[in-house]
């Protein structure tokens, strides 16, 4: 059966218009919780991202039993050991909103050079398509922490992350130029081939 729907296990809004944007030639129509009536928030309680997405996707799937994709993303930042890691949507405290998790960073890293700000954001997605059926795939970008914001465009710590290779930050981008680098892009264009497959049926 072919692949027409594709529940996206999260509220987060920018990131549903993300894969949506992504997919938008393939003919999948994209769902959030949001679109789940009863549908109780997952907690992001495992201690890697690739447990977190996939608790997502599954849990998601469980309730709705419609494909799901379920995504975590962390940012790690090689001076302090990797931290925020699986923790970078929750850094600042519960409830915390994108400008407090910047500004939190920017603190840890007040006064370090920029030669030891370098960092990579990992995105790991996971796909649960029927029963016993899953797929995982990780995309990973690395960059530096800049001193302060700069841009306006996508959310979380993108005004604060300067790509390897880029003048912009992801906030100053186009998104088609984001998507295309970006370790969400990266892990979902190894995703895409998957979905391919399956909307081909």
């Amino acid at each position: 059966m072919a692949l027409t729907q594709l529940l996206i296990a999260t509220r987060n809004r920018d990131k549903a218009k993300e894969f949506q944007e992504m997919v938008r030639d393939l003919g999948i129509d994209i769902l959030t919780l949001h679109d789940v009536p009863g549908m109780a928030d997952i907690v992001e309680d495992a201690p890697t991202l690739e447990g977190n997405a996939l608790k997502k996707a599954r849990e998601a799937f469980r309730h709705a039993r419609i494909p799901s994709l379920g995504d975590d993303t962390g940012l790690e930042v090689h001076y302090l050991d990797d931290e925020p890691g699986v923790m970078s949507s929750r850094y600042a405290g519960p409830g915390a909103t994108y400008a407090d998790n910047c500004r939190k960073l920017l603190r840890a890293l007040r006064g370090v050079p920029p030669r030891r700000r370098a960092a990579r954001f990992r995105c790991v997605l996971a796909l649960v398509l029927d029963e016993g059926s899953e797929e995982l795939v990780e995309g990973v970008c690395a960059g530096v922490i800049l001193e302060e914001p700069r841009g306006a465009n996508g959310f979380g710590y993108d005004p604060v992350f300067l790509p390897r290779g880029h003048t912009q930050t992801f906030a100053e981008m186009e998104s088609s130029l984001k998507n295309s680098i970006s370790h969400r892009g990266l892990a979902f264009q190894k995703m895409r081939g998957i979905l391919v497959k399956h909307t081909a049926r």
